[in-house]
C-alpha cells in the first residue's frame, strides 16, 4: 500500500510529459511556420531569376 501512495504522489513523471508535449506542439508550429516560408522563398527567388534573366538575355 505504501507503494501505490508514493507512486501517486510522484509527478516527476507526468510533469516530464507535460514538457515532452511542449516541446513537440512548438517542434509543429515551427515546421509549419518553416514550410510556408519556404514556399514563399520559392517563389520569390524564381522571380527575382526571371527578371535577372530577361535583363541579361
Amino acid at each position: 500500500m505504501k507503494f501505490i501512495n508514493k507512486f501517486r504522489r510522484d509527478e516527476k513523471g507526468a510533469t516530464a510529459i507535460e514538457y515532452g508535449l511542449i516541446a513537440a506542439l512548438i517542434a509543429v508550429a515551427a515546421i509549419t511556420a518553416m514550410a510556408g516560408l519556404g514556399s514563399s522563398l520559392t517563389s520569390t527567388f524564381t522571380k527575382t531569376s526571371s527578371t535577372l534573366q530577361a535583363k541579361n538575355g
